[in-house]
């Protein structure tokens, strides 16, 4: 579902992301973890087509994100760490208009938006403008606005920063469902735990570099994820 290959990314002298590979199958939920400045929102902008890139090619479904970036933003949806949303919509007309960019019919997007909207607890605040809801608020919105579109990849960056224990555990089952149905998750975190206990597939990043990756169990071995990390970021 994602493939990146060989990706090297540079700010004028410094190497962010150096010579990455990483596959993403379908089925999989795959955790992408590293310090602050590893790389890892670097990596996934570019992923998305925001940042461009020195070395390499990235696939979402099989299509270059550098020869066709218009036909894989049809097939993900992404959301970074803290969603710069539309202040002066209300939060309905933005899922709307969200609705409209992605052409969702008229006859679907009233269903998704009210049942993924009750999930998160939204329903009743979609009437207020954006600038008027917390920051916990405009996650919920921003996940709702990337569920509507029933992406086959769905790229987060720190997704459960600001989320409440109800609204985290409700992202946790979204995932898992997209999951079953043949879709495919890579997020980033430093919420550890999460990661081990949600993810089939874990890499960790150091300075731009893979300094290991794979299934989740066999990555740990007997150690916690926690242990694992600070061992290889440490070390």
């Amino acid at each position: 579902m994602l493939r990146i290959e060989n990706l090297t990314k540079t700010y004028g002298s410094k190497r962010a992301v150096s010579n990455l590979t990483l596959h993403i199958r379908p089925g999989e939920i795959y955790g992408f973890i590293g310090h602050n400045g590893a790389g890892k929102t670097t990596t996934i902008k570019a992923c998305c087509g925001i940042l461009d890139f020195d070395e390499g090619d990235i696939f979402i479904d099989g299509i270059s994100i550098k020869k066709d970036p218009l036909e894989c933003k049809k097939k993900f949806a992404y959301i970074p760490d803290n969603p710069d949303l539309y202040d002066f919509l209300s939060g309905i007309k933005y899922l709307n208009f969200i609705a409209d960019v992605y052409a969702i019919p008229k006859s679907e997007r009233e269903e998704r938006i009210r049942r993924y909207s009750d999930l998160f607890g939204l329903t009743p605040d979609l009437a207020q403008s954006i600038g008027s809801y917390s920051h916990g608020m405009k996650q919920k919105l921003a996940l709702v606005s990337a569920f509507i579109r029933e992406p086959k990849l769905l790229m987060l960056d720190e997704p459960f920063v600001g989320l409440d224990p109800k609204a985290s555990h409700t992202l946790k089952e979204l995932m898992r469902d997209l999951c079953s149905r043949g879709g495919a998750i890579f997020f980033s975190t430093h919420v550890l735990e999460v990661a081990e206990k949600l993810c089939h597939k874990i890499a960790i990043i150091k300075n731009g570099e893979l300094v290991v990756s794979g299934n989740t169990d066999e990555v740990r071995g007997d150690s916690s994820l926690e242990q694992l990390f600070l061992e290889l970021v440490e070390g």
